[in-house]
């Protein structure tokens, strides 16, 4: 069996061509929609992310607000950018890179942001929105998980879900978006870790995996049922290659499977996109 590659390069693309004739509409009528950016310190793959955002900012449309701090910038240095974002109208998402030089208290950075502002889906109010099934900003990474299994025709509602991580940024909110009666879901979800006895053998049940542990080659082809859809979410560096929770011989037994690199990453990017465009839309 070789299994089908879940491109989300070029789902990605074919997202942000309909985000950027949203933005077009907006802007016809006289609205724009910007995205606000703050950075913290010198962190090279901090800064390279951020400068990916603007880059896909630019390609759709949207305005882009940086500011970079330096790393001797204090709390109420970050908080008064984050405050001047809030207040500024033409500021409709704001994304604050993780992590921060010490002495910066990360979570009351994000608990600042004003959550209809909040371009990750990851404030508490925003996460509180996903467990009622209220609308609100979606966390991107979820968000693009979903989108990618929908866009390939991989069966997911009524079908037995193993995520593999707990993390805030991923296996939480993914577990309960999934488990949501909503297209593309309504599943049995099961969320396991590296710490659960015996992991490999409640993964090999899945009939989806999402590995998001950040431990590379992580899943192998023995716990993997044939023709399960294997999503790697997770990443790490061996040296300057990024490597996936994923290893590549899994490809001979899964149905479905992300490539190492295009798969969940570019879908991230382009949800946040999309809910820096939500974002502007509800203003009226």
């Amino acid at each position: 069996m070789t299994a089908e590659l879940l491109d989300g390069e070029r789902l990605a693309g074919r997202i942000k061509m309909e985000l950027a004739d949203r933005v077009s509409r907006l802007k016809a009528g006289g609205r724009s929609v910007g995205l606000g950016t703050v950075l913290v310190g010198d962190d090279g793959p901090s800064a390279k992310y951020v400068a990916m955002k603007h880059a896909d900012c630019e390609e759709i449309g949207i305005s882009s607000f940086h500011e970079h701090l330096p790393s001797s910038a204090t709390q109420s240095d970050v908080e008064k950018v984050i405050d001047r974002f809030n207040a500024d109208s033409n500021v409709h998402a704001i994304l604050v890179q993780l992590p921060m030089p010490a002495g910066i208290n990360e979570e009351q950075i994000l608990l600042r942001i004003n959550p209809d502002k909040d371009v990750d889906g990851l404030h508490p109010v925003n996460l509180g929105r996903l467990v009622m099934g209220a609308p609100g900003p979606l966390p991107c990474t979820p968000a693009g998980i979903v989108e990618l299994l929908m866009a390939h025709k991989v069966p997911v509602e009524g079908k037995h879900v193993v995520i593999i991580g707990r993390g805030l940024t991923i296996g939480r909110p993914l577990s309960l978006l999934l488990a949501m009666r909503r297209p593309g879901c309504n599943a049995a979800v099961t969320v396991v870790h590296t710490g659960v006895e015996d992991m490999a053998s409640i993964v090999k049940t899945a009939d989806v995996i999402v590995a998001a542990a950040g431990v590379a080659g992580l899943v192998t082809p023995d716990m993997v049922k044939p023709g399960a859809a294997v999503v790697g979410a997770g990443t790490s560096w061996l040296g300057k290659k990024l490597m996936s929770d994923v290893n590549e011989d899994v490809a001979s037994v899964a149905g479905w499977i992300t490539p190492r690199i295009g798969g969940v990453g570019p879908m991230t990017r382009a949800m946040l996109l999309r809910n820096a465009v939500l974002a502007a839309e509800k203003i009226r």
